[in-house]
């Protein structure tokens, strides 16, 4: 492959233009953000697929697909009669985003481990945003376990102040669980039987979270503000 690094995502934004120009492709013409959503889903959860199956070729194509995606929308933005922006102003955004939530990298701040770096990155996006929960941010459209999974790391600090997830009932239907696929197969039957009883596991899950979401969030206010991101 010849020519400078990232020519080609030239070339990608060129086709685009292209195909939402007058005398291009009238499916293309007619997309708008919201017509897009749910092929930016779909993308998205292939992506997922094929890492999870370790298919490299897959995955570079479908990084392809999502990054389409993103050109897309960018290119729709380009002709917003009020307030346009385009592909630079997304990347230029981005790169702002890296550079200020890297400090230890771009400026003098120090963090030597991945875990000093993710809170460093948590504490600079509330303050930017002007977050008062450690919650907030997290988007409630997710999968109740990516969701729950979220909760739980963002409030981690806040853990010996709220009540305990674990118990020993818990504790004591997984204490013979070895590995990740006992996992899978536990949470699988789990499903399975909340179906039985005409139960929404989904839902299950996530008015819990709402639960302690709404605890968390208590604790902050009783603490006078947001107690770290």
């Amino acid at each position: 492959m010849t020519g400078a690094r990232g020519e080609r995502f030239l070339d990608l934004v060129s086709v685009m233009d292209q195909l939402r120009s007058p005398g291009g492709c009238p499916w293309d013409a007619r997309q708008s953000h919201a017509s897009l959503v749910e092929y930016l889903v779909e993308e998205t959860y292939e992506l997922v697929e094929v890492i999870d199956t370790d298919d490299d070729a897959g995955v570079r194509e479908e990084l392809g697909d999502l990054l389409l995606q993103v050109v897309f929308h960018a290119r729709i933005a380009q002709e917003n009669p009020d307030e346009p922006w385009d592909i630079d102003a997304v990347c230029d955004g981005i790169i702002n985003k890296l550079v200020s939530r890297h400090p230890h990298v771009f400026a003098e701040a120090g963090a030597t481990t991945a875990a000093a770096v993710e809170a460093n990155w948590h504490e600079l996006k509330a303050k930017e945003k002007g977050r008062t929960s450690v919650t907030e941010g997290i988007p409630a459209q997710l999968p109740a376990l990516v969701l729950a999974g979220k909760v739980i790391s963002r409030s981690a600090a806040l853990a010996e102040q709220l009540p305990p997830l674990e118990n020993e009932q818990v504790s004591a239907l997984v204490a013979d669980l070895s590995d990740e696929q006992q996992l899978g197969e536990y949470l699988l039957g789990l499903v399975s039987l909340a179906r039985a009883r005409g139960w929404d596991a989904e839902g299950a899950l996530r008015a819990a979270i709402r639960h302690r979401v709404n605890a968390i969030q208590e604790l902050e206010k009783s603490a006078g503000g947001r107690s770290g991101e």
